[in-house]
Parts: structure tokens; sequence; C-alpha cells
């Protein structure tokens, strides 16, 4: 790599490609990012004191204050999924080729200090791991929680039937299961955010927003042109 007039880098196998520090994660995804976070935490912290697991809130509050977030929750996937179809953010989960050398990678690759199989771009941010998993949370885990979770809630409106016992138990089986489903997926997803550059690396770009990707000079000249997409000052032509 060799530095060019303008601050960013050019990669000689590739000259016409250039490195810079781009948004990627506008201030929607960063907001819908870490709010989200903070609700999945509640509702599991919420999840396991109605379980009786800890005794750090009493039953009643365990119910109000998992009820709320939940319901925060269902409100901010509802708004997110406009947004993405809205903006056309929803491509990036679709299924991505290069699966297996991604899979690859991180169960021995990333070992032996290879380098990822997979550059971000701004039309993909996500390789074809992420892609999958994002969306079977999406498709699979969430909707798994949040109907069951509303069967749940309403059950004093269909608990005369005779079957509503029985019911109510594969509700909260589904529930339980599907919450530490993502429980697990919180768990992976925090341990692949130390697999960056550096440790935070990945914790800080979505905070900032910003990451180094390449641009060919087409993107880059529209960047410059529209400034649809913030870049750093220091990377900007002047």
């Amino acid at each position: 790599m060799t530095d060019d007039s303008i601050g960013g880098l050019i990669d000689p196998k590739h000259p016409r490609f250039l490195k810079r520090d781009v948004m990627i994660y506008s201030y929607y995804e960063r907001f819908w990012h870490w709010s989200q976070a903070a609700l999945i935490f509640t509702l599991f912290f919420s999840g396991l004191g109605l379980h009786g697991t800890h005794g750090l809130l009493d039953f009643r509050t365990a119910v109000k204050v998992h009820t709320v977030a939940a319901i925060a929750l269902v409100v901010l996937w509802i708004f997110t999924t406009f947004w993405n179809f809205t903006t056309g953010q929803w491509k990036q989960y679709l299924f991505k080729k290069g699966i297996w050398p991604v899979i690859r990678f991180y169960a021995w690759g990333i070992l032996c200090s290879e380098p990822h199989p997979y550059k971000k771009s701004l039309q993909r941010k996500q390789n074809a791991l992420q892609s999958l998993a994002y969306m079977s949370f999406m498709v699979l885990v969430g909707p798994a929680l949040w109907s069951t979770g509303v069967v749940y809630l309403l059950y004093d409106f269909w608990s005369h039937y005779p079957w509503a016992g029985e019911a109510l138990t594969y509700t909260a089986f589904v529930h339980t299961a599907a919450a530490f489903i993502m429980a697990a997926f919180v768990i992976i997803h925090i341990y692949m955010t130390t697999t960056g550059k550096t440790a935070f690396h990945y914790v800080r770009t979505m905070i900032t927003g910003y990451d180094s990707i390449e641009l060919s000079e087409v993107e880059e000249a529209y960047i410059q042109e529209t400034k649809t997409v913030p870049m750093k000052p220091s990377q900007v032509i002047k």
C-alpha cells in the first residue's frame, strides 16, 4: 500500500480502487443497533427474573419491565422494517455466494492470520455468513419471540378454552427456546466484534459509522459530487 495525494491508500494490485473512510452505517442504523441491543438485554434480564433465575426484580416489576421492553422492541422492528424497504437496505440481508470461505476463515483461517476472504463495500456491508445469520434472526427467531409473546400476553382472552393450559405450555416453551437462541446469537455477535483489525474496531465502526473500504473511481466521483455518503473531512477532495 502507498499513500496517494488525497489522503487515501492505493492498492498496487488494484490501482483503480482507493481506500477511504466512509460512513457505511447511517445514523438510523446505529440508533437501531444500539437501541435493539439495550432492549434485548432488558428483555433477557427481566425474563430471567420471571423464571426465578435471579431475585433482583420482584415478579410484578419484572412483568412490567418485560412487557414495556417487548412493545418497544416490536415498534422498533416495525419502523426498521419500513426503513429497510424504503431505503433499499433490505438487499444487504439477501443470501450471498461465498459462505464457505467465510466459515472456513472463522473456523481455521483466523487462527493462522489469513486475510478475511470478504471485503466490505457500499453495496455489501455484510459477508455471506452475516447476511444468513441476520436474515435467520429477522425471519425466524424474531417472529417466534414476538408472536409467542403476544399470545402469552393475551392469555386472559383465551384462557377459558379447554386446551388453554396445554397451549400455554407449548407457547412458553417456544418463547423461552427462542429467547435462549437470541442470547446465543448475541454472545456470538459480541465475540465476532473482537475479530476485526483490533479488538474494538467493529465496535468503533458501529459507534462512529465510519469504516475503511475500497471505492472505485466511479463511486468516489459520485460521492464527491452528490455528497450522499459522508466521508471523513481529511479525505474529502477540496
